[in-house]
């Protein structure tokens, strides 16, 4: 007899486990936990740190490169005064000599 017991113990168990969820369920949607004012103040001082840190990288990277972004007439130095529309050749080869600068 107890071999028995403790074989249909265990389904019982299930049984019961699944009762007490079915009935936690229920009782649940019935019943829902108003939202945590928390979990939105959490969300938006996460994206306020998120916003912080993502200047602080775009400042100091501005800082770093900024030279190289600096304005063209400041920094643009000609290396010749040969413009780029003489120095090209007119001809579609690439072998063709550039056209002799008169001045």
């Amino acid at each position: 007899m107890g071999d028995a017991l403790s074989a249909l113990s265990i389904p019982v168990l299930v049984f019961a486990s699944g009762l007490y969820a079915a009935g936690e369920t229920w009782w649940r949607r019935r019943q829902p936990a108003p939202p945590s004012p928390y979990t939105h103040q959490a969300a938006r001082l996460a994206e306020r740190a998120m916003l912080v840190d993502a200047e602080r990288i775009v400042d100091d990277a501005y800082e770093t490169l900024g030279t190289l972004y600096g304005s063209p007439t400041d920094t643009c130095v000609p290396a010749t005064d040969v413009s780029p529309g003489a120095a090209a050749s007119q001809d579609h080869d690439r072998s063709a000599p550039a056209p002799a600068r008169r001045g």
